[in-house]
C-alpha cells in the first residue's frame, strides 16, 4: 500500500540495526540502506527525549548536502532512561549486568526518536514507552547475557528476546518501539507524505 503511493520517492534508511531493517521491510517499504560512521555525543544538559532527538538529528546532519529532491532519509536513535539517566549500549558482559540489575523489580522508559530529512526539511517525532521488569535473579540475567549477548541493544537486552518473555510484567504504550522503531508513527508520517 504504501510502497505505491511514495513510488516517487527514494526511502533512505540511515540504520544498521537488523531490527529497524526488518520493520521497513514488514511495512512493504522500497528502502536502501546508508550508513555513516557518527560518534554519538550529546551535550550532558540534555533529557529523556531531548537526547534522542538530538541524536536522531546529529545522524541526519552527516547526509547534509547528498539527498536528491525524492529521497527521504531515515535516522533514529533509542535509548533507555531510568533513574534520571540514560542507558545506552552496555560496553561489555559487566556493564550489562549492571544495566539489567538497575532494571530488575522496577519501570524504566523506553524512548526512540525518528528523524525524517529530506532536501526542503527536517522533522522529528519521538515515542515513550513505558515497561515494567518482574525481579530478575543473577543467574537470570547470566544466562540472558551469556546466550544473546545484547552489546548492540540500548538497556542491554531485547523486549522481542528470552528476558522479555519471562522478564517483563507491563508495557504501557508501543511494543514496536521497546524494539527500536515506533513503527505506527513512521508509517503515519509517510502516510501523510504520499
Amino acid at each position: 500500500m504504501l510502497r505505491n503511493k511514495l513510488k516517487n520517492h527514494k526511502i533512505i534508511l540511515a540504520s544498521g540495526s537488523p531490527r529497524r531493517q526488518q520493520f521497513f521491510k514488514d511495512l512493504d517499504l522500497d528502502f536502501e540502506i546508508r550508513l555513516k560512521e557518527i560518534e554519538e555525543v550529546f551535550p550532558p544538559e540534555l533529557r529523556r527525549e531531548e537526547i534522542t532527538n538530538y541524536l536522531a538529528e546529529l545522524k541526519a546532519t552527516a547526509f547534509e548536502g547528498e539527498l536528491n529532491s525524492n529521497e527521504i532519509l531515515v535516522t533514529s536513535d533509542t535509548l533507555v532512561w531510568h533513574n534520571q539517566k540514560a542507558l545506552g549500549k552496555p560496553k561489555d558482559a559487566q556493564d550489562a549486568f549492571a544495566i539489567l540489575k538497575s532494571l530488575s523489580n522496577a519501570t524504566h522508559e523506553v524512548i526512540t526518536s525518528v528523524c525524517f530529512k529530506s532536501k526542503l526539511k527536517t522533522e522529528v517525532l519521538f515515542e515513550i514507552t513505558k515497561v515494567t521488569f518482574n525481579e530478575l535473579s543473577d543467574e537470570a540475567i547470566h544466562y540472558y547475557i551469556e546466550n544473546y549477548k545484547p552489546f548492540d541493544k540500548a538497556g542491554a537486552y531485547g523486549i522481542q528476546e528470552w528476558i522479555g518473555f519471562i522478564g517483563v510484567s507491563k508495557i504501557e504504550g508501543s511494543y514496536a518501539n521497546v524494539i527500536g522503531l515506533p513503527v505506527d508513527k513512521v508509517y503515519q508520517y509517510l502516510n501523510n507524505l504520499a
